[in-house]
């Protein structure tokens, strides 16, 4: 598959692209944990289908530590128990974050309050500012129809 848009060689996407990384460096510097970080990623990715942030994210997990099996059961986490209680509030605020058009009222209340019994504020500021920036990649990607399967961690910096 060919993308229809060289992102990374076009100078306007190339512009916006910084932009978003400069987001997104400031929540990967957050303390959120970077475990819940990736699998926020790759939950997202899932539900958006963009098999391109989702080779990136699986294989920086997996690169960082984190478990074949955690990986694999991240798409049925409610299911699995291999995720703490602070990650599947971190998971379902991720699906409800991300599936707006999906829900009349949006993120419950009672999703909201169950991350925020886990994380603090700065670290709910980052889980959300994080929802937004994978859902924004995974709609650039799927858009521009970019290829999975030849990502390298650490080839972006």
């Amino acid at each position: 598959m060919d993308a229809r848009l060289n992102l990374f060689g076009n100078p306007v996407a190339g512009k916006v692209l910084r932009h978003i990384n400069s987001a997104g460096k400031v929540l990967t510097d957050s303390a959120l944990p970077a475990a819940t970080q990736e699998l926020v990623k790759i939950r997202a990715s899932q539900i958006n289908g963009c098999g391109f942030c989702l080779d990136m994210h699986t294989k920086d997990a997996a690169k960082a530590g984190e478990t074949a099996l955690r990986l694999n059961l991240v798409a049925a986490w409610r299911e699995a128990t291999v995720f703490t209680d602070a990650e599947r509030a971190a998971l379902e605020l991720t699906e409800q974050g991300t599936r707006l058009a999906d829900a009349s009222g949006g993120v419950t209340d009672e999703a909201w309050a169950n991350a925020a019994r886990h994380y603090d504020e700065d670290q709910l500021a980052a889980l959300v500012g994080l929802i937004a920036v994978i859902n924004t990649y995974n709609r650039l990607n799927v858009l521009t129809r970019q290829p999975a399967g030849d990502y390298e961690p650490g080839m972006f910096g």
